[in-house]
């Protein structure tokens, strides 16, 4: 009995370790935002509240593109989000945003059917050939970057690099422990 409760405790351990491990990782490498000048950026959706006002969550978001496209380390933005259910596209209106913001219409890309993470990769990589893009910078919560370039990775696409807005909130543990979660599992 002795015996099978250490192995027990050794495989909670080493779960635990792993764990850690991994948030710790997902975390710093979600905040570390990259320098370089790159084609396009993909901003991730989130919520668009009921009277169709940004998140401040999505607005953290547009922000950081916003900013990637003002120091010149942009060309184009590809805004992706899906429709909620409070009744909006999250692309349109991460448009609407960035065009408030005096970017050229013509340089956003909307994509209304980034439903999830995978969905927005995988839209982003049918427009590659039309868009003529070779380098991409998501941008996204911190904890959310390191599965999002992961899938970029899986589908092919090897130059990916990432960004994040320095905004935090108590949902984030939820959001690490989903994270973990979901890399490993789709």
């Amino acid at each position: 009995m002795k015996n099978r409760k250490q192995k027990y405790k050794l495989v909670f351990t080493i779960l635990l370790i792993w764990f850690f491990g991994h948030i710790a990782y997902i975390t710093i490498d979600g905040l570390t935002n990259n320098k370089k000048n790159v084609d396009i950026a993909v901003i991730l959706g989130n919520k668009v509240n009921e009277d169709g006002t940004l998140s401040v969550r999505l607005e953290k978001r547009l922000e950081c593109g916003l900013n990637l496209y003002q120091n010149g380390q942009v060309k184009k933005i590809f805004v992706s989000g899906g429709l909620g259910k409070e009744g909006f596209y999250e692309g349109d209106k991460m448009k609407e945003y960035l065009i408030k913001k005096n970017v050229p219409d013509s340089l956003i890309i909307v994509d209304n059917y980034g439903n999830n993470t995978l969905a927005t990769v995988n839209n982003t990589i049918k427009v590659k050939d039309s868009l003529n893009f070779k380098s991409i910078i998501a941008v996204s919560q911190y904890f959310h970057l390191t599965r999002t370039k992961m899938l970029f990775k899986k589908q092919g696409f090897k130059n990916i690099s990432s960004a994040s807005p320095k905004y935090f909130e108590l949902r984030d543990f939820y959001s690490l422990f989903r994270e973990f979660v979901a890399y490993y599992v789709g």
